[in-house]
């Protein structure tokens, strides 16, 4: 599957064959809108590059790693994709974690530029998409995570494109 798609790291472009071949083989099982995804993620790749210095990211912002008690955040666990890079990487957490209601709450909080947002919408693509087409016989319970989240990045994608 090549470099997992939430680690650190330059851009979701470093498995961008890995997110066509499940964009290819996803649509062809009729669990995705090939078009729209490829259209989503082709606007992706035209985003311009964080060039900022390298933040610190946990890399792997998503539901299973997040623990609640009495409705807030009480930790945040696993740490194997922490490192340094574009803070995009840790916003996809917008559309794995957050609802289309809630997702607004999140982008006031984490105080992110509209371009910083952007990449985030396209890493949470490349995770979904790498996710789902990987994990979807051995980890039913990511792969539902990575389905969820393309369907939230899709149907925010599908509102702005057709505006």
């Amino acid at each position: 599957m090549g470099r997992r798609p939430g680690v650190a790291g330059p851009s979701p472009t470093t498995v961008e064959d890995d997110v066509r071949a499940a964009i290819r083989d996803l649509g062809a099982a009729g669990t995705l809108d090939a078009g729209l995804a490829t259209a989503a993620w082709e606007e992706s790749l035209r985003l311009p590059q964080w060039d900022g210095d390298p933040v610190w990211l946990h890399g792997d912002l998503l539901p299973g790693n997040l623990l609640a008690h009495g409705g807030r955040l009480g930790a945040v666990i696993d740490f194997g994709g922490l490192g340094v890079g574009d803070p995009a990487a840790d916003v996809l957490a917008a559309w794995a974690v957050f609802t289309a209601e809630t997702r607004g709450l999140f982008r006031e909080a984490a105080d992110v530029d509209d371009a910083t947002w952007a990449r985030g919408r396209g890493w949470a693509l490349c995770f979904g998409l790498v996710a789902e087409h990987h994990y979807r016989v051995t980890n039913p319970v990511l792969a539902a995570v990575a389905h969820g989240a393309v369907a939230e990045a899709l149907a925010e994608y599908g509102s702005e494109a057709g505006s």
